[in-house]
């Protein structure tokens, strides 16, 4: 090369036609601001929706907490309730204790009474008993008794009529005979 170039011994020139150089800096420049720009909405986007989600989540929170709140404020009336329920359960228990015992002296007393009056009227009906058969005995020795006077009275009217009749045949033999 060196030869080449002592044999042209002189300058070359070289011109082109070229297109208008092309400004990179500018190029970049707009670049960077379309990437700036979608950046910028990308993060407004990304801001909205994490606000947005923020809210809702908040809303959430608020209402689950609120559920929450409502949910142990029933579950505390509900405990009152049962231990109001499990007083009174112990208190019915207690009375009905108290009244089977009150039953169970009652019906014993009572008991007690009706075993004694239940003999009383054992006796009673005994006696009673008693006294039918006497009853019916002495009725019995009446229409007997009765029986026999009603014979007796029978017999002696005979007898009288008997006398009557030799009275009057003795009063008769006397008449005559005397």
């Amino acid at each position: 090369m060196h030869a080449l170039r002592g044999q042209t011994g002189g300058e070359i020139s070289v011109e082109m036609d070229a297109a208008p150089g092309i400004d990179l800096t500018k190029i970049l420049a707009e670049m960077r601001e379309q990437y700036e720009s979608l950046a910028d909405k990308n993060r407004r986007d990304a801001e909205q929706w994490f606000f947005s989600k923020t809210e809702e989540l908040n809303k959430e929170v608020a209402i689950n907490t609120e559920q929450l709140q409502s949910g142990k404020t029933e579950i505390t009336e509900l405990r009152r309730t049962i231990q109001s329920l499990e007083i009174d359960l112990q208190s019915q228990l207690s009375t009905k204790a108290a009244l089977e015992g009150t039953l169970a002296d009652t019906e014993a007393r009572y008991g007690t009474q009706l075993a004694q009056l239940q003999g009383l009227i054992t006796g009673v009906e005994e006696q009673l008993a008693e006294l039918r058969c006497d009853m019916e005995r002495q009725n019995h020795e009446y229409r007997v008794l009765l029986d026999v006077k009603c014979r007796l009275e029978q017999e002696i009217a005979t007898y009288r009529r008997l006398l009557e009749g030799e009275d009057a045949q003795y009063v008769a033999g006397l008449q005559l005979g005397g």
